[in-house]
Formats: structure tokens, sequence, C-alpha cells
């Protein structure tokens, strides 16, 4: 089974190469490993590795008195695979979430009031705006999707190839770094705080100044290094693009829409907080409110034709279901090594030879410029069990919640992503928008993108 995984893995790492989507090999994974558990639960099971399945007798006492075989049975098929399921729906549907009100902003004109406000023609000063505005908007709306809006914001003001892919590149790094220390910000961050690894005022606290610095590193050394004082661009690009529905929305809609998805984004913690209610659920809150709003807007407008065209029904169709099915394939490979017991199995191994929950965490991170975050930071997570006993030693209280471990791997899992342009989905969505190579992003970009990764870690370790 971790043989299947690792294979699955290095599709996915290479799948420019192989040419299959990685969705469809993190699917076929998923079903592969979990039909390897089933037909192979005598002698997977019997081995006394699973730490879920020792659970499940403790909790059902009465299966007990089933043979062995039917136990096994029982333990998979009634609550192992359903209970995994549901923590997966849970991830997926905050993500399916925050990727419509996303496109509901963006569809509505809403991130045009930002792009409207950038007037400089300096490529120094736009580094700076871009990137600095990429840090923080990741923090609220996802790197992915932040990258996603800053390529398209860039595209209205740069027309030179090589200056672009400059810009590119450290949208790439501050994306990755502003998602690090929110816990919405990457789908990592948020399993790690809906599992119950991190919480959001812990997160922030700790890694903000660290994911700071390993943003500005690379900016500091871009500014001074790639473009002169006087460089302008070669002529003042329209930034107001207009799409054929739009004018039908006014500038107040426009910014209420923003404000609303930005709003519904940002206040998830505290409506975990004050309500218990699983993040998921307030992320849907603040998607039915935009709804309810974009509904009354449509009401005013008489063409059928922009109702339709601007519909919510529209940005549905619009969504990204090869990403969500990719997310689902990769928790679901993990989920079944958890309940086989290999991750339990690993955790063990790197305990005895590392021994060192922080440098564990740092090598994680490296891992991550080349294998996909999302299934390294499931994959510990299955590995580490989280520490309630507040009298546990100094080592265990590391993987508590909010423990260093967790804290740590936050940051470095998702900021190591930018050491190479195919270590993110950030990345990897960038440079296919932009045509941006491997080679050119390894040569010039990923001895800055490290730089920052270990003088943010530093900063973390120094706190």
């Amino acid at each position: 089974m971790p043989v299947v995984f690792i294979v699955a893995i290095l599709c996915i790492a290479f799948e420019d190469k192989i040419k299959i989507n990685k969705a469809a090999i993190a699917v076929f994974s998923a079903i592969l490993l979990w039909g390897m558990l089933f037909v192979g639960a005598d002698e997977i099971l019997s081995l006394g590795e699973s730490t879920a399945f020792s659970d499940f007798k403790k909790a059902v006492p009465s299966i007990s008195e089933l043979p062995l075989h039917e136990q096994y049975f029982s333990f998979l098929s009634n609550f192992a695979i359903i209970e995994h399921l549901g923590d997966v729906a849970t991830t997926l549907f905050f993500v399916i979430g925050s990727m419509i009100i996303v496109e509901i902003v963006d569809s509505h004109g809403g991130f045009r009031v930002i792009t409207n406000r950038i007037h400089t023609r300096s490529k120094r000063r736009l580094l700076v705006i871009i990137s600095l505005l990429t840090f923080f908007l990741s923090a609220l709306l996802d790197n992915l999707a932040t990258a996603i809006v800053m390529i398209a914001i860039l595209r209205k003001f740069i027309d030179d190839k090589h200056d672009m892919w400059i810009f590119c590149s450290m949208v790439v790094i501050a994306a990755n770094a502003g998602g690090s220390w929110s816990p919405i910000g990457d789908v990592t961050t948020i399993l790690l705080w809906s599992g119950g690894n991190l919480t959001p005022a812990h997160q922030i606290g700790k890694l903000f100044l660290p994911a700071l610095v390993c943003m500005l590193i690379p900016l500091t050394i871009v500014y001074f290094t790639m473009f002169k004082q006087t460089d302008r661009w070669n002529k003042h690009r329209q930034v107001h693009v207009e799409n054929d529905a739009l004018p039908q929305i006014d500038k107040r809609s426009r910014i209420i829409i923003l404000v609303i998805g930005v709003l519904s984004l940002a206040f998830v913690p505290v409506f975990n907080e004050l309500t218990g209610l699983p993040p998921f659920m307030g992320v849907m809150c603040g998607l039915a409110v935009l709804w309810m709003y974009t509904d009354i807007m449509y009401s005013r407008i008489d063409s059928i034709e922009d109702k339709d065209r601007l519909s919510i029904a529209n940005v549905f169709h619009r969504l990204d279901m090869s990403t969500i099915m990719f997310f689902f394939g990769i928790l679901m490979s993990v989920a079944a090594l958890d309940t086989a017991g290999q991750l339990a199995q690993t955790s063990g191994w790197l305990d005895e030879h590392l021994h060192s929950p922080l440098l564990i965490s740092f090598i994680l991170g490296l891992a991550s410029s080349f294998l996909d975050n999302v299934a390294l930071v499931a994959g510990t997570m299955g590995m580490y069990s989280i520490v309630t006993d507040p009298a546990a030693g100094a080592y265990a209280l590391q993987f508590a919640t909010d423990g260093a471990f967790w804290t740590f791997l936050a940051y470095c899992c998702v900021t190591g992503g930018s050491i190479l342009i195919i270590g993110s989905a950030t990345g990897v969505s960038v440079m296919g928008m932009e045509k941006l190579t491997f080679g050119y992003y390894l040569k010039k970009f990923t001895p800055l993108a490290l730089a920052g990764y270990i003088c943010g870690a530093a900063i973390y370790l120094l706190l």
C-alpha cells in the first residue's frame, strides 16, 4: 500500500510528463488503496498496527463476539470509510465554498475596485504593491485563488514577457508565504485547523512574522537586482477592461460584493469560535448571504440575457471540479494508509531515527518543493496523533494542539512549495497560465525562495 501511494505521488509530481491529470491519479490511488485494504483485511489488520481498529473494538465491545473476518469487515465498511469520508467532506465543502465566493467576486467585477486604485508606473513600486497585496489577500482568499486574481491584474499592466515572469514568480512566493500564516490561506492549513491541530489565533500570532520575512527576503533581492529605479512600462496599459454584462452592475454593488466576499472568508474563524460549528458551515453561511444579495441585485436588471450571464448557477459551471477530485483522492488515499496502520509505523521510524519534531517539519517543507503538500500534511496528520494529556513530557507536548510541531509544519509545508515552481498548486497554475518555464524559475527564483524559507524558519525558531 505505501508503494502504491508513493508511485501515485511521483506520477502527480510529473503530471506534465506523463500527460495524465493528477485528479485521475489521486482518485484511482484512493480506490486502489481502499480495495487492497478490504481484500487484504485479514492479513493487514491482524498485524495489530491499526490503532483505529483497536479504538473501534473498545468503543463497540460487542463486536468481539463476531469471527475475526466479520470484525474486520464491519470495522472497515460501517465505521472507517464512513468516518474518513465525513472528515474529507468537511474539507471539500470548505474548499468548494471558498472557490465559489472568489469566483462570484471576480465575475462581478469586485476585484476591479482594487485594480483601479493602482496608478504607479514604476516597476519597482508595482512589484512591492503586487507582492504585499498578494501576501495579505492570500490569507483571506487562499493562495491559489489569490494568485489567479493577481495574474489577471498583472496582465492589465505588464506587456513584456520577461517582466511578467519576474512578477509571476514573486506572486507564487508571496501567495504561499501569505497562505502559511492564515487558517484559510491554503488547503493544508485548512486541514490542520479543521483537524484540531492548530487554532487560528495561535497560527496567526506565531507565523505572521516568519511568513513576512519569507516573502520580504526574495522581494528585497528582486527589487534591487532585477529592476532599476528608473524602469517604467513601455506604454501605460489600460487597466479597465469591460465585460459585456458588467456595466449592469454599479460601482456600489461591486464594492458590496467584494466586502461580503472577503468578510465571508475572513470571519470564518470568528464564526467557528462563536458558534462551535465546523469551519465549512461558516463559509457556506457567507456564500448564502452573497447569493441572496446577488439575487436581489439581479431583480433590478431588465435584460434576461444579462441575468443568466451573471447568475450564480453559471459560477457553479465554472467550478474547477478536477481540483476538488484531486483533494478527495489524496485525502482518501491517506485515510486508507492511516486505517491500515502504516502511517503510525512511519511516525515511529521517524521518532526513532530523527527524534526532533522541528527537524521533521523542516525536512517535510523541503520535500513539499517537489511533492504535493496536501498529501504530505494529510499523511503527517495521520502519522501523529494530537496529544491531549497536559502532563505529557516536553517532547510529546510538541504534538498537542498548537504545539510547535504543527505550527512549524504549517509554515514549512506551505512556504516550502515555493522552492520549485511545481511544488504547489499556486506555482503549477501560474506556470500554466503564463507559460513560465521550470528552468527559468529554478535558475532565477529557487535560490531566492530557499533563502526566504530558511530565514523565515530561523525567525520562527528564534521566537
